[in-house]
């Protein structure tokens, strides 16, 4: 009868016994899963006894006060149902879902890791987005600035500072593995070091001194037999180095500890703690029990280990390795930190050096298998430091009646970093043998080998005693574990392993002679050198150079990589941890039961269960290939099922360094696909790696087959390549993806937010920062290899980038042997439309060298997509561009002898502004013409000359930007050339230390120029720089107006340094956007008007700000702003803010501000601003509670310079703009003014509270006098440097800030901060 779970409770309380609610994991795990057989019916009572009878550590059912033993908490498994015993342990709780890891990514907390630092240089939670100074731009788990990690601050002593960050107490066990994600500029740091401490040690898993490159980088480390441990990741600065250090995404992957089951499978092992393991995992030195039971010294003693503690025991004779440990490390960075017997630093292993051409030798005496599969040896291995470290196991038959030589049974080689790697080799041998184990490496490379244990089926022959070493139980830690152990093991037929390795060096002693010098190939008369191998061009008649390499075949012979053959295509297992590649039945796979072909009986190569204790993706690579041509291509099959957490991934390996061409998309069936490989140097090297859950629920697995290279000898003709014109509908074109990033161009159709330029409705490529998180630096498109059709070629192509964080846009033009030339870039929001743009190409009329083109999406913005779409070519030069910011080149101006383009990123320019207009970096590029009487004498001209513009059908405004020396450099002329030339504009005047705005209206019904004429003063040190020329349609708007229906007309929207990097935006209600919006503009009332608008929702907690700022307006006594402005919010306690502020070189000042939520309509905002100094108008977008989706705009902005705000009228109606008031709301703010009249008059006689002079208490600098819901309102002084912290933050002006005097900028009403005068609140202003 089933047990009703209303009486689970009930039965704990009548047991009373300490483990009966732990006990009641193990029921509720078989009832879960004898109610999803049932039908949802619950496990029988015995099955509960039995549990109960076990006393079995479970899972906890009581609700909300689960307590667990100390001994069970932070050991990886959720005892409670709720994984509250897993809260604060280095990781987040509850793994997500079966074979997932446990994982923190600090984006609610720091998951307990704390910072135990004992200087001013430590640890900290943060993100990027609040961030000032060095560190990354994005977090790794969200790749966006609003998401966490922890991070070491900038440090400014000089002593050395070590910050160290430290996770809590954990009980893992020896398959433990963690991973983490880290970030550190060369230049930032000394050293970074992670630590492991157990028991009385802490031995170093890593540690490295760079360089490390830019981004992020991720590092995984296994803490092998620890028990109790924790680890601590620590980063040292010096005097040299600030230390700008971060790190996210901290894994802890196969930690987990067994459960207790009540029964074992057949043929496991039944743990004392009732855990279950497989029988391989028997005395193998992993205590995978987790209390040290399966390797219990009288079960284990019919094995013959070696531990190298006292000796080399059995394995007494050696060539080259030498018996070593940690204790004194040489100076050698790859030296192991620890053995693996006892992970400790005191522990001893065998170690080698030895080069590739004088092997060391390791001999085992003579052994007899007693059975035919019974006979196995477990050993664990070390490779770091040099990938050319090898490790090499022999089997030496007698055999009488056959020559001895030493078969190969297993090759391993590379770098597989600081960790001891366990594998184990079935030997089947009708003789006796002995083993031979090969080691040998490159310069700063190692080899090592520990715990050597043979199988009690291995005997060894008569005459030669051997007496075991001391069992693996007498240094076994207490806890493990569970590996899940192979049931379905690649057949060892071939005696070179599951993939055949190609014949290697023997070990000395051994080597076989032949015609040819070792590593080349011998083929009739001819010896291949290795360089000649698999380079796609046959050597040999009958084509064994190009066999092995990965197809198969012959390139252009019919056939394909299908793995029927034992040596699969050349294809080589590198695999370390539980999964392995390697050729299986088709009757024998995981998918539909066939192979590609659809035959029953072939072979493909698959994802299978392999000797490591790892969890770890497994690797398989052809030899070295190549050079290949540009039209290279891969064709094969493939089957992909696994959990999320699972891939299949094809890399090419060149250089050192791994591109991901391809990643599989989960499939049941047999897919085929192509992968445009390219031109590519020699060698490089196709890598697949896959990692899937053998052990989830079925189906998973992976495989791939009938793989063939085509097209890939440079040599071979190839037809003419797709055109660079091309609009996406039906295809790329002769555009295709790149790929080293995991950042992708994607053909899209248009829909929702995302529409094409074309019709609206057809189909563009688009580049997503957030769909689906990628973490790459960016994303290229190219174009295969085009020949030119002139010597000149026009580019055009239409953009798109919108949204308040977006990256940049870049085109390339590339040609072999030359560094690419920068055709055009954009960075930052364009608004939401559809821009058209072109480049001129230049190539050499003689050499006709081949080009690609490059279209380039750089990450360094996270909210905003990227798209392109009707991209075209044609001979002859494009038109002059109507945007230009010198960024990429000097956009076809003509020069002349004295202009040039420039930037000051060295600090070393003689003259010239320390920043440009366009970045507002020193980065950023400009042109600049010297003005000083040695460059160009006084009166003399230098000109800058366009291009040639297409015909105007309208009226149009050309702005620019331009910067003038301090000193008088003389006159800024701009023409119009169409028929003759004419003159639109003079500026003569004194200079500054900001880039002003310029403007000209042009009408020209022919192609015309514009030219800039400077005309020099003769004075020393002079100079007139000129940046971001824009010409756009409609005739220019007065200064610091706009009414948004044709862009911004000169208001600078790009990210304020240290503020988040977000920018104000550009959009109609009628344009598709996946940002909110109102539905109508101000100026014409209709969803196809214009406006300005920040989405607040990017902001996050913390009330960051946003800011668009007008061009640097003249002095003014009184002059009237009128915008209309709209907030919608959902709820009032969403509260968005918008305020008005002015911005001179001594500082801040607030003179209007307004907060809301949703209204669905266009409120008025109207001002007076007064200034003693030049000074620019922003409008401050920002949070004042928490983050909520609500868009913020802004329409016609009107500036009336020198109109007053006129007096209000007797008859003027009162109007609340943004907080409506109420009569409790009156009476209740009376009522309080009321009481702090009384209690100042109170003070002032006791004497309590002194009140300083008014005009002396006033803070040095702006009074913030602030315009709020329809009144004004006395608020804290603000004085600080422009752009530096937010308004209204009280922050004061520095000790040699100057007190403004009167005429300074101060607000109209000023005087009231000293009078205390009332100001009648009622009254609406109007300009």
């Amino acid at each position: 009868m089933p047990l009703p779970g209303r009486l689970l409770p009930a039965l704990v309380l009548l047991l009373g016994h300490p483990t009966a609610c732990l006990a009641l994991r193990g029921f509720w795990d078989l009832g879960q899963s004898q109610a999803d057989q049932d039908g949802g019916s619950h496990p029988a009572p015995d099955h509960i006894l039995s549990l109960l009878a076990a006393g079995s550590p479970g899972w906890a059912w009581v609700p909300n006060h689960c307590r667990t033993p100390s001994d069970t908490m932070c050991n990886f498994v959720c005892d409670c149902r709720d994984c509250s015993d897993e809260t604060q342990c280095g990781y987040s709780g509850a793994s997500p879902a079966r074979g997932a890891p446990f994982a923190c990514d600090f984006e609610q907390d720091s998951c307990g890791w704390r910072d135990i630092s004992t200087s001013g240089y430590s640890w900290l939670r943060d993100r990027a987005g609040a961030a000032l100074g060095p560190g990354p731009h994005s977090d790794h788990t969200l790749s966006t600035d609003l998401g966490w990690y922890m991070a070491v601050g900038t440090h400014r002593g000089k002593e050395t500072c070590t910050a160290a960050l430290r996770s809590p107490v954990l009980h893992g066990a020896p398959t433990c593995e963690l991973r983490l994600w880290y970030h550190g500029a060369s230049a930032d740091v000394a050293e970074l070091r992670l630590e492991l401490t157990h028991s009385t040690e802490t031995p170093a898993l890593w540690q490295s001194s760079g360089p490390w490159g830019q981004g992020c980088q991720e590092l995984v480390v296994a803490p092998g037999r620890t028990g109790d441990f924790w680890v601590t990741f620590s980063a040292t600065r010096n005097a040299t180095h600030r230390g700008a250090v971060a790190l996210d995404d901290v894994t802890f992957w196969g930690c987990g500890l067994p459960t207790p089951q009540a029964s074992c499978p057949l043929g496991h092992h039944h743990c004392r703690n009732q855990a279950c393991v497989e029988p391989h995992q028997l005395c193998d030195w992993e205590d995978n029990c987790g209390d040290g039971s399966d390797e219990d010294t009288a079960m284990c003693s019919h094995y013959l280990s070696a531990d190298f503690e006292k000796g080399l025991g059995l394995w007494d004779h050696s060539e080259g390795w030498t018996r070593n440990h940690s204790a004194r490390v040489p100076e050698l960075p790859a030296w192991p930190s620890r053995d693996h017997s006892q992970n400790s630093a005191q522990g001893r292993f065998l170690v080698s050096t030895a080069q590739l051409r004088a092997p060391a030798v390791l001999y085992s005496p003579e052994f007899q298998a007693s059975g035919p599969h019974n006979c196995s040896l477990v050993f664990y291995y070390y490779l770091q430091g040099s990938e050319a470290s090898r490790l090499q196991l022999y089997l030496q038959a007698q055999n009488p009646s056959a020559p001895r030589n030493p078969v190969l049974l297993r090759w391993r080689h590379g770098d597989l970093g600081a960790a001891w790697v366990r594998d184990r080799v079935d030997i089947q041998s009708k003789h006796p043998f002995p083993i031979l184990l090969a080691g040998q490496t490159g310069p700063g490379g190692v080899v090592g080998l520990v715990d050597l244990i043979l199988s009690d089926g291995c005997k060894p022959v008569l005459g030669e005693p051997a007496e075991p070493a001391p069992s693996p139980a007498d240094t076994a830690s207490p806890h493990s574990p569970k590996h899940p152990p192979p049931s379905v093991l690649p057949t060892q037929k071939d005696p070179a392993g599951p993939l055949g390795p190609s014949p290697s060096p023997q070990p000395t002693g051994l080597q076989l002679q032949g015609p040819c010098e070792p590593g080349h190939l011998s083929c009739g008369d001819l010896c291949v050198p290795p360089e000649q191998l698999c380079d796609f061009q046959q050597q040999c008649e009958g084509g064994e150079d190009e066999q092995e390499c990965g197809e198969g075949q012959l390139e252009g012979v019919a056939g394909t990589s299908d793995f029927e053959l034992p040596t699969a295509g050349g294809w080589e297992d590198a695999s370390v941890g539980r999964l392995q590649w390697g050729r299986l039945p088709a009757e024998q796979g995981r998918g539909s039961g066939t192979e590609a072909s659809g035959a029953a009986a072939g072979h493909f190569l698959s994802l299978q269960r392999a000797w490591g204790q790892l969890t770890t993706e497994a690797h398989v690579l052809t030899p070295p290939l190549g050079p290949s041509g540009p039209h290279c291509e891969l064709h094969m099959a493939y089957y992909f099922q696994s959990h999320p957490q699972g891939f299949l991934a094809l890399v090419v390996v060149e250089g050192g360094a791994p591109e991901l061409v391809w990643e599989a998309r989960s499939s049941g069936d047999w897919k085929a696909d192509t992968v445009l490989l390219g031109r590519r140097r020699r060698p490089f090297q196709l890598e697949f790696v896959g990692l899937v859950d053998l052990d989830g629920p079925p189906p998973q697995g992976a495989g791939v087959d009938n793989m063939i290279m085509k097209d890939c000898s440079p040599t071979v003709p190839t037809a003419a390549p797709p055109e660079v014109s091309c609009n996406f509908e039906r295809d790329l074109c002769g555009w295709h993806t790149g790929h080293l990033t995991d950042a992708h161009w994607r053909r899209m159709e248009s829909h929702g937010p995302g529409y094409d330029h074309t019709t609206g409705k057809g189909h563009f490529v688009l580049l997503d920062p957030t769909d689906p998180p990628a973490r790459g630096p960016g994303a290229h498109l190219l174009t295969q290899p085009q020949t030119p059709a002139a010597a000149q070629e026009c580019l055009s192509f239409w953009y798109h980038l919108y949204g308040p964080h977006t990256g940049t846009l870049r085109l390339v033009m590339r040609q072999e042997g030359k560094e690419d030339t920068h055709l055009w870039s954009r960075s930052g929001t364009h608004g939401n439309c559809w821009h058209e743009a072109w480049a001129t190409l230049h190539h050499q009329a003689v050499s006709g060298a081949q080009y690609q083109l490059l279209s380039e999406g750089l990450r360094d913005g996270h909210h905003g997509p990227m798209a392109l779409g009707d991209v075209a070519v044609r001979p002859g030069p494009c038109w002059a561009p109507k945007h230009c910011s010198f960024e990429d080149s000097a956009c076809g101006f003509s020069t002349g002898d004295f202009w040039t383009r420039q930037a000051n990123v060295t600090g070393h320019a003689t003259l010239g502004p320390g920043a440009d207009h366009t970045t507002e970096t020193a980065q950023g590029h400009y042109m600049i013409v010297d003005t000083s009487p040695q460059a160009l004498p006084r009166g003399h001209m230098a000109s800058l000359t366009s291009e040639e513009h297409r015909p105007l059908t309208q009226p149009a405004c050309l702005t620019f930007w331009y910067h003038l020396s301090l000193r008088n450099p003389g006159t800024l002329q701009v023409h119009v050339q169409e028929a003759e030339r004419s003159q639109v504009l003079s500026i003569r005047e004194h200079g500054g230390l900001a880039w002003r705005l310029g403007s000209v209206d042009v009408q020209a019904q022919r192609a015309w120029r514009v030219v800039f004429e400077a005309v020099a003063a003769g004075m020393e040190r002079s100079y007139i720089a000129l940046d971001d020329l824009l010409l756009r349609d409609g005739p220019c708007p007065r200064p610091a107006s706009c009414d948004f229906e044709t862009g911004l007309c000169g208001w600078s929207h790009r990210p304020w340094p240290g503020l988040g990097g977000y920018s104000w935006d550009w959009s109609s209600g009628s344009t598709p956007s996946r940002y909110l919006q109102p539905p109508v503009d101000h100026t014409l009332g209709t969803d196809t008007g214009h406006f300005a608008l920040f989405e607040t929702g990017v902001l996050g907690a913390g009330g960051r700000v946003a800011w668009p700022w007008s061009q640097p307006l003249p002095t003014t006594e009184a002059s009237c702003l009128r915008f209309w402005y709209r907030m919608d919010f959902p709820e009032r306690f969403y509260k968005g803010e918008l305020r008005v502020l002015l911005s001179s070189a001594r500082g801040q000042l607030a003179v209007w501000g307004a907060g809301g939520h949703r209204r669905h309509q266009w409120l008025e905002g109207q001002v007076e601003v007064a200034s003693a100094e030049e000074f620019q108008i922003m409008f401050e977008a920002t949070l004042g509670g928490q983050p909520a989706l609500g868009p913020i705009a802004l329409d016609d902005v009107e500036y009336l310079a020198g109109q007053r705000l006129p007096a209000p009228s007797q008859g003027d109606t009162a109007v609340a703009m943004v907080v409506p008031a109420t009569v409790g709301g009156t009476l209740l703010l009376m009522l309080l003014v009321l009481l702090g009249l009384l209690g100042r008059h109170w003070l002032q006689k006791k004497g309590g509270c002194p009140f300083r002079d008014r005009t002396a208490a006033s803070a040095p600098g702006f009074d913030n006098i602030l315009f709020n819901a329809g009144h004004w309102a006395v608020g804290k002084g603000v004085a600080r440097d422009s752009g530096q912290g937010r308004a209204g933050s009280g922050a004061k002006r520095p000790a040699n800030t100057p007190v403004p005097a009167d005429g300074d900028i101060h607000s109209p009403r000023q005087h009231l901060s000293r009078k205390q005068t009332p100001l009648n609140m009622g009254q609406r202003r109007r300009c």
